[in-house]
């Protein structure tokens, strides 16, 4: 044991000597932050992740203390009938006493018209959202008495019911679902219960350890209800891969003639030791979403931090005391007849075959691989960000489809500009009449319509005046609306008007273009991070500096073309009818910042676990492409289950209501299929073969880097591999 080098293998070895301690301190570990969890609570994100003005503008409501109210409206309409019709009349009357029979509907507004006189919109607003159903109940009846009308109800209250509601249900289905396909594909690739369960285990232990530890990260960055969801979804991807990983390693070596023990320790000397430096690499990807500066993306960065480090320390510590304990009773409950291990010269049969052909032509497979990839990723030229809408829901939900009718009929009226005006008094004869001049200016645009309200703070030094924008509340007229409102309609009726602090406008449409200019901010300074702290993570872990280069080109290729995919099927509409959404004429905003951390973690993930196979066998004095084809070839079982299981996973996504949820599912599968076929099994191999030694360049300025060993010590050395034949006998050999 005094031999054994490396964090990995020093952790692992102590685990195999005290199993027993190291699987009950794991437990005492996860029950120990679900306690403290229960006991701290997890402070939720509440600021609905607000910048520039918008955010402005919330702080001042914030800060006039407002009444909690949520608010609702009831559209009423007849197909061809004006709200001068008598039903439709009657049906309006028939409202008004049912709303204010129920005893909480606060602050009822009159009926009012649509432009065409077509639709009828009454509002209110409820103290306590729990109060919804009743005012459901009462819309329900005047509905049921009007049966030719169209009378619906949606709002705030009603949407965290229904909408909410019905994403949570849907999310937690995915969870549960992607746990079942999970496991059932590492049944089929390890062909036995245990072998499968171990790793399922070992990662839903971790998730539930890092939402403990989330709790506690709240007291700095609140979570966002979304938080949790990306947890589970990474979590399950890195704890399945880093199992996956070690047991193949260690079956690998079993086949080998080394005994469990041995086995074990050169798995943790080779996967282990490429499992905290991939970890590592996946917590520096997520580290970038924490420069943003935006609470959503704040609370998933760290979240997806303390996932993957917990996962990293149950692999590091748990895993190989399980494996030690286990011995070859990780293969009970076999479902099929097959062999405990497989022979070396059995494994990655196929892979071998393609890396062959590869290998002996190397210039022609990397331009053809480059030329496919870059061919998916031109479509990202013309990517188009576009914030979230009603569209973005399909037509199962009535509250979403509610919703759309007020938009159709009141332009902006379903999600309505806040004009926020701070003012000594906002109800003195300066203030009211600049609001009157306001309004009268609004709508003389024409870009801006009613309903028009105005609501006044206890203290009176807050009014908030809701105003509807042109447009769906994302498109071209919707941020032209906008830009008029704040540049012209503002400073007309309230610059220079005596007491008026402040002015500022929050809402929908104001909330997706601020965070869109705060996005085009932060980007770069994100991308920089990430690349530029991967980069030197690499170039510590290799000590090459062509390996640090290659590896952030390959993975930026693996992004593009993500990216690309994305816009011909979800920006250009192709497959729209196959995933049941509306194009929007564009990809979700937030979606390719988060695509890019998520994928170039994931990336990393594989990438780490293949260059430390290729290094393992040059360092054994393997030539370069004898050490690429032993390193792809021996990883492709582990790299092919994971990706089958992640692509599946991601997949589930696909399916979802939420035009954002299926193109994060259809860019994250897309991208580890490319990742895991075209740029491991063809592109890799191929410029690497064609850098020859070149591929471990270093200078000589950086000779002082340290020295990380990526095969097992000399005190468990490692038997031959059977090469494969891709060159002629005294080629390519290195000094």
């Amino acid at each position: 044991m005094a031999e054994i080098k490396g964090i990995a293998a020093r952790t692992a070895g102590w685990s195999m000597r005290h199993r027993a301690l190291a699987v009950l301190g794991w437990l005492v570990f996860v029950a120990g932050t679900v306690v403290l969890s229960g006991v701290l609570g997890t402070i939720d994100d509440e600021t609905g992740g607000n910048h520039g003005e918008s955010a402005r503008a919330e702080k001042l409501v914030e800060a006039a203390d407002f009444p909690e109210r949520s608010g609702e409206m009831v559209l009423v309409r007849g197909d061809g009938r004006t709200i001068d019709d008598p039903e439709v009349q009657a049906a309006l009357a028939d409202l008004a006493r049912a709303l204010d029979g129920t005893g909480v509907a606060l602050d009822r507004s009159d009926p009012i018209p649509s432009e065409d006189r077509g639709a009828a919109l009454v509002t209110f607003d409820l103290a306590d959202p729990d109060d919804v159903d009743k005012t459901l109940a009462a819309v329900d009846t005047v509905r049921r008495a009007h049966p030719s009308l169209d009378v619906a109800q949606a709002g705030d209250a009603s949407g965290d019911k229904f909408i909410g509601e019905e994403l949570e249900k849907i999310l937690n289905k995915v969870g549960l679902a992607s746990l079942a396909v999970t496991f059932g594909i590492l049944l089929i690739a390890f062909g036995a219960l245990v072998a499968a369960l171990l790793p399922v285990g070992l990662a839903i232990t971790a998730v539930i350890a890092a939402m403990g530890l989330a709790a506690f990260a709240s007291r700095a960055i609140p979570m966002s209800d979304t938080t949790p969801h990306v947890m589970l979804l990474i979590g399950l991807a890195v704890g399945v891969d880093y199992c996956l990983f070690y047991i193949r390693r260690e079956r690998e070596e079993r086949a080998r003639g080394n005994d469990k023990d041995t086995a074990l320790l050169i798995a943790a000397q080779t996967s282990g030791r490429s499992i905290w430096i991939s970890g590592l690499t996946v917590m520096v990807a997520m580290a970038g979403l924490l420069f943003t500066g935006d609470s959503t993306f704040m609370s998933i960065g760290i979240g997806t931090i303390l996932v993957v480090a917990t996962a990293v320390l149950g692999s590091l510590t748990v895993l190989p005391a399980m494996l030690s304990l286990l011995g070859d009773k990780i293969n009970f409950g076999r479902i099929r007849r097959r062999r405990a291990v497989h022979s070396p010269r059995s494994t990655g049969r196929a892979w071998r075959a393609l890396l062959s052909v590869v290998l002996r032509r190397p210039l022609v497979s990397a331009l053809l691989a480059a030329v496919a990839l870059g061919a998916l990723a031109t479509p990202a030229l013309r990517l188009n960000l576009v914030g979230e809408s009603l569209d973005d829901f399909g037509d199962t939900i009535p509250t979403i489809n509610t919703l759309k009718d007020i938009r159709d009929e009141f332009p902006g009226g379903a999600d309505p500009a806040r004009v926020v005006i701070a003012a000594d008094d906002v109800t003195a004869a300066p203030v009211t009449g600049a609001i009157e001049r306001f309004r009268a200016a609004a709508l003389a645009t024409g870009q801006m319509h009613e309903p028009i309200s105005v609501v006044v703070s206890p203290d009176r030094t807050v009014a908030i005046v809701s105003v509807g924008l042109s447009g769906s509340g994302t498109d071209a007229a919707s941020e032209n609306a906008l830009k008029l409102l704040r540049g012209t309609v503002i400073p007309g009726a309230f610059d220079d008007v005596a007491g008026v602090s402040d002015v500022a406008v929050t809402g929908e449409v104001a909330g997706s273009y601020d965070f869109n200019e705060s996005l085009k901010r932060s980007m770069p300074l994100v991308f920089l991070f990430v690349l530029g702290l991967t980069f030197v993570l690499v170039l510590l872990s290799f000590r090459s500096l062509v390996i640090a280069v290659t590896t952030i080109v390959l993975n930026l290729l693996s992004v593009a073309a993500a990216y690309g995919v994305l816009v011909l099927v979800f920006q250009d509409g192709h497959g729209s009818g196959l995933l049941d959404f509306t194009p929007s004429g564009g990809i979700t905003d937030w979606l390719p910042l988060m695509l890019f951390v998520i994928l170039f973690g994931l990336s990393m993930d594989y990438h780490v676990f293949v260059l430390s196979r290729i290094r393992e066998g040059y360092d054994r004095g393997l030539t370069t492409r004898q050490a690429v084809a032993d390193g792809i070839a021996g990883t492709a079982g582990a790299i092919t289950s994971a990706a089958v299981v992640m692509v599946a996973v991601f997949a589930l996504f696909a399916f979802m209501p939420l035009t954002s949820m299926k193109q994060i599912g259809v860019g994250l599968s897309v991208a580890v299929l490319l990742d895991a076929t075209i740029i491991r099994a063809i592109l890799l191999p191929a410029v690497m073969a064609l850098l020859g030694k070149a591929n471990w360049y270093l200078p000589r300025w950086l000779g002082w880097l340290p020295h990380i060993e990526h095969g097992a010590s000399a005190s468990t050395p490692l038997p031959p591999v059977a090469p494969v034949a891709t060159e002629p006998v005294g080629a390519g050999h290195r000094p």
